[in-house]
């Protein structure tokens, strides 16, 4: 039987990590369990030349294809927009672009400004020593100054900016439009240990170099040196509830199957948007027949995606290609609601860099810019390098029929009943896409594109998973108190993107790390009367 533990943390990717470095320093006995394992960097995808094959198979995004022994199946058929996760120490910082922007002080208060969803119970001023000290711990590459936020300061200098960010910028400027350098959690200098970007490639593939900052490189080897313990192989199937209502621990599978159970004074879930409500829903016992912690009703409720929008521009001259950061530049022109476009709320502009020589012609093969036969090689050649796209991550709205529930049928490898998505695109943000598209079309015309090819909205962006376990002060439509303790269980936290109010315009990890350490600091400020 294992020893209980003081506090017992359900996942190990961006916030597990963040919130088990935190609060090693209390000395207490802090488990983590981790149904993936480590990864290898020498095995990543980007150490060898079949990672654009890799991509599509036991590194792809989407779990229903990658079908790792760690995955868990979700059921996203009636939802325009697949899901995105990756199961093992580091979560999808492992995969992730490194993109690393902040939420705006707006984002805090839409309820407030636009009349629309809820304000969140705690603000951009309460985050941004967190904020701070995230961008320290995982080492961001910036430029200081940019208009669009509060100032911030910068840990290293910017990454490149790169034929394809110059190019593009003197768009922006030729139309008056805001600009700049990208935030990312990757090194542009030796940091921490970690060696600084040399280009290897695509960074979604898995940084070989390790110069990104996934939390299996930055907080989990500091959590492990304060003897933090992360057991991998472990699928919890419910957390477990005594008569009087408080967590006692978890039930969870090994490697082999076999059951045991982890007994913790305080348990934490840091499962993602799908994931947590997922397993509180199967959690559901006499006392809470709806699903742990669910007396609102509104576990698994107001699923929040980000709808995305591509729009890639074919130039005649050569640009980067795809070596080197994703992103280069951003642009938040368009971010902050203006009545006069149709739609509330806005978005962020995502600069890319181009595709590898496989994804080059396989894309320009589904839009018709490279034919079968007679003048392919030629068609190819004046695509390879030669392409640019922006994407717009839209602000999602919060809406209840938006939601996570448990599949009737579908299971995992373990039998435990898999999440089942239903979600539709609002009209608030199928206007708000449309704008985005007209939008880029003049950006990538005044940069000199000679051909623009759309796509709207990307079918497999369910990258970032958001709300289904709203922060909020009233326990009748929220489901954790403005500290992350939930209302109904109160030695239950959860640290993740589900406990969003708002969804924001930018990639959520930034804030779901500086919510996360934000929760820890309570939790060490309130031990004395933690479950008062």
């Amino acid at each position: 039987m294992n020893e209980p533990v003081d506090v017992l943390i359900i996942g190990a990717g961006a916030s597990g990590a963040a919130v088990a470095w935190s609060l090693a320093e209390t000395r207490m006995r802090i488990l983590c369990l981790e149904q993936g394992d480590w990864g290898r960097t020498d095995q990543y995808p980007s150490s060898g030349r079949d990672w654009e094959a890799r991509q599509q198979g036991d590194f792809g995004f989407n779990p229903n294809y990658r079908k790792a022994r760690a995955d868990y199946p979700v059921n996203d058929d009636a939802s325009p927009i697949k899901i995105a996760n990756f199961n093992g120490v580091g979560g999808g910082t492992v995969l992730y672009a490194g993109h690393f922007p902040r939420m705006h002080p707006s984002d805090f208060r839409v309820r407030s400004l636009d009349g629309v969803a809820s304000d969140w119970p705690v603000d951009y001023a309460t985050l941004e020593p967190y904020y701070a000290e995230n961008d320290r711990m995982m080492g961001v590459s910036s430029l200081a100054g940019d208009p669009a936020y509060p100032p911030k300061p910068s840990v290293m200098p910017p990454i490149p900016l790169g034929r394809t960010g110059e190019v593009l910028g003197r768009a922006f400027n030729s139309l008056g439009w805001h600009w700049w350098p990208a935030d990312a959690a990757i090194a542009t200098e030796n940091y921490e240990g970690r060696a600084r970007c040399i280009n290897l490639g695509h960074c979604i593939a898995g940084c070989a170099q390790g110069a990104k900052a996934s939390v299996d490189l930055t907080y989990w080897p500091e959590a492990i040196r304060q003897r933090v313990e992360l057991r991998t192989g472990c699928r919890v199937r419910e957390i477990t509830t005594d008569a009087e209502g408080m967590a006692t621990g978890a039930v969870y599978y090994d490697v082999d199957g076999v059951e045991h159970f982890q007994a913790a004074s305080v348990v934490i879930v840091a499962c993602n948007g799908v994931g947590t409500p997922r397993l509180l829903l199967n959690s559901a016992s006499p006392r809470f027949p709806d699903g742990l912690a669910n007396s609102s009703g509104v576990v698994g409720k107001n699923l929040m995606l980000h709808p995305y929008a591509s729009i890639l521009g074919y130039f005649d001259e050569v640009l980067d290609g795809y070596r080197g950061p994703h992103i280069s530049v951003w642009s938040q022109e368009f971010y902050e609601t203006d009545a006069s476009r149709g739609f509330l709320r806005g978005y962020t502009f995502q600069c890319n860099r181009g595709m590898g020589p496989v994804m080059t012609s396989i894309s320009g093969m589904r839009t018709g810019h490279i034919p079968w036969g007679e003048g392919h090689h030629q068609a190819y050649r004046r695509m390879f390098d030669r392409v640019s796209s922006l994407v717009a991550i839209c602000e999602d709205l919060p809406e209840e029929c938006n939601t996570v529930t448990l599949d009737p049928v579908l299971k995992d490898a373990d039998g435990i009943p898999a999440p089942r998505l239903t979600y539709r695109l609002s009209d608030n943000s199928l206007r708000m896409m449309a704008h985005s598209v007209e939008r880029a079309t003049e950006i990538l015309r005044a940069a000199g594109a000679r051909d623009v090819h759309t796509e709207w909205p990307m079918p497999w962006a369910g990258w970032h998973l958001m709300g289904t376990a709203r922060m909020g002060r009233d326990p009748k439509t929220s489901v954790v108190n403005e500290w992350g303790r939930c209302h109904d269980v109160r030695n239950l936290f959860i640290v993740d993107g589900s406990i969003f109010v708002t969804s924001g315009g930018v990639n959520p990890t930034s804030t779901i790390q500086a919510l996360a350490l934000y929760i820890a600091d309570n939790i060490k400020k309130r031990l004395d009367n933690l479950f008062d």
